[in-house]
């Protein structure tokens, strides 16, 4: 069973993966949904991570909540609320004017999602993107309420740029409620922002980082190599030719080396080098699934050599370098 990690100073200790609840109630139908989480959590998993506005993308989901939806059901059903814990998150836009962090719109959301999560607290409340029309305070203000109130238990911030992360921080430390984690795009590919911008940041602080993204898209399982193979899923479509080029197709090729060394996949080997890494927490990925979820689940246990991490990085050098 791998270790808990603490979440920034929160008093949340999560296994090194957290499932992302994007697919449930999507690319998931509820019945597999169930499959996934039970698979998540029997593979040693504790934390997943959703949002309201998961899946508002999708034609006729218009105002989101059907990941929150599919997760409360199964809460309800298994009974698991007391050895789970839920990550959700409040700002995107779902539309009819629900968008953004003020104090009012926070309040409103985190009801909704308590609703539809069938739960009377959130582990971790997260502003999924910064309001930047906002003072930095204004929505830690609602976050102390909520914190008082019981309703949510630590905060995090996603999608922040340096500074306002940093303003937040300094402004937590008059009597504000601090974000204790971010959750940035980071993955062996996309690396430059997170360790110029963040990292950091988040070292000084011990704030936890929980990155999204941590497979890009599905490119690092190794399943597209060809324009081709764009068309396998629909999450495939959607990525585009972002990462088939040279730098990627390097990264696959020192995934393929690493993994046959480990007798382990391509996508073990990614969330292995992200569980790794300085000042990671935990990454976040998604299954769709229950063979999937046990892959995932299985790189916990995976450990990675010195000369292994020099060559998945070699592709791309640190930002440092």
């Amino acid at each position: 069973m791998a270790t808990l990690r603490e979440l920034g100073h929160s008093g949340l200790h999560i296994a090194p993966l957290v499932l992302g609840g994007n697919v449930f109630g999507w690319t998931a139908d509820e019945k597999t949904s169930f499959a996934v989480l039970d698979a998540f959590v029997a593979g040693g998993g504790n934390a997943i991570d959703t949002a309201d506005v998961y899946s508002a993308w999708v034609p006729g989901h218009q105002g989101g909540g059907q990941s929150e939806t599919v997760i409360g059901n199964w809460l309800k059903q298994r009974g698991r609320r007391d050895d789970v814990l839920i990550f959700t998150k409040v700002g995107m836009d779902l539309g009819d004017g629900k968008s953004g962090l003020s104090k009012a719109y926070i309040k409103q959301a985190v009801e909704a999602s308590l609703k539809r999560l069938q739960t009377d607290y959130i582990d971790l409340y997260q502003s999924h993107k910064d309001d930047e029309s906002l003072p930095v305070t204004e929505p830690l203000e609602a976050y102390a309420e909520l914190l008082k109130e019981g309703k949510i238990r630590a905060i995090g911030a996603s999608n922040f740029k340096p500074e306002r992360l940093q303003a937040a921080l300094d402004a937590a430390q008059n009597g504000l409620p601090r974000y204790e984690s971010l959750q940035p795009e980071y993955n062996l590919y996309d690396r430059e922002t997170f360790e110029k911008d963040d990292l950091g940041i988040v070292q000084a602080s011990g704030i936890g980082v929980i990155p999204y993204f941590g497979l890009a898209a599905g490119f690092l399982t190794g399943k597209y190599r060809s324009e081709a193979d764009l068309q396998k899923s629909q999450r495939g479509a959607g990525i585009g030719k972002k990462y088939l080029n040279d730098k990627g197709f390097q990264i696959l090729k020192a995934l393929d080396a690493v993994a046959d060394r480990h007798s382990a996949t391509p996508a073990q080997v990614a969330l292995a080098w992200l569980m790794q890494a300085p000042g990671i927490t935990a990454p976040i990925a998604s299954g769709t699934s229950p063979g999937q979820v046990k892959e995932l689940t299985e790189a916990m246990d995976l450990q990675l050599t010195a000369d292994d991490v020099a060559e998945l990085q070699a592709p791309a050098p640190t930002a440092a370098a």
